[in-house]
């Protein structure tokens, strides 16, 4: 079995050398191989994810270059589409940022096998979200899940805009990732309601949700605005999604 990680990044030359470090002392069974999808970072990300593939990890750490800052939703889809190609049996999406711990992946890779989607949640009983967050911030995020997201999509999953999850092969094939259009961080609500239009099995396992260590957040208010606003066209676009069917050769 093969694992491949997906870890879209943009200014993350100060998390880089410490979250790939972390991943590749992991004790899991599956091999474990990291894509870093950078685009076009001003600090360097980029050549700094090289020099740690060529130096560090050869074979492990893989390195997709993007020219300027494209999105968070296509760098995802972009990833998951090299996942995909080289055969990975298993992929995880997350932050290089330690808000995502990777001492969650094991129990991803174990609770999966009855799954398509593993979400880490801080919105299922053990949930957590960091302390430092102050009632405002931690307000917003309860409110886009819970009543914004889940009012208007009906979605049962209750971090709708998780960012930490684990997908099988199969599942990212079905959901068809050609018909995933959100650039920004919407994404993880696109995905999450097509997942469930899929009728896909989804588990949510309790994370606690770590402030980042290093550097500045990328939610803007400009781009939580976008995301309210982008719920409606997601549920009028996939409002008849059904499974993309996938070939007997692409399931083995």
């Amino acid at each position: 079995m093969s694992t491949v990680i997906v870890i879209p990044t943009y200014n993350e030359a100060d998390n880089l050398p410490a979250i790939t470090a972390e991943l590749f002392t992991l004790d899991l069974e599956e091999e474990l191989q990291v894509l870093i999808v950078d685009d076009d970072s001003p600090d360097g990300t980029g050549q700094l994810a090289d020099q740690l593939a060529r130096d560090c990890y050869p074979g492990r750490l893989h390195v997709i270059h993007r020219t300027g800052k494209l999105g968070l939703g296509t760098a995802y889809v972009t990833g998951f589409k090299w996942a995909l190609a080289r055969g990975a049996d298993y992929i995880i999406q997350m932050d290089a940022d330690f808000s995502h711990s990777p001492t969650y992946i094991s129990q991803m890779l174990e609770e999966i096998a009855d799954y398509d989607v593993v979400v880490g949640s801080r919105y299922v009983s053990g949930g957590e979200l960091d302390e430092r967050w102050g009632w405002g911030r931690w307000f917003l995020s309860w409110w886009a899940n819970s009543v914004w997201t889940r009012g208007i999509l009906g979605v049962q999953t209750k971090d709708a805009t998780a960012g930490f999850k684990c997908w099988r092969n199969q599942a990212l094939q079905r959901i068809g990732l050609d018909r995933i259009t959100s650039n920004g961080y919407v994404f993880q609500v696109e995905m999450t309601f097509v997942s469930e239009k899929c009728n896909f099995r989804i588990l949510e396992i309790p994370i606690y949700f770590e402030d980042r260590r290093i550097g500045q957040s990328k939610m803007t208010v400009p781009v939580k605005i976008e995301a309210a606003l982008r719920v409606f066209e997601i549920r009028w676009r996939h409002r008849n999604a059904r499974p993309v069917p996938i070939s007997n050769s692409a399931k083995t």
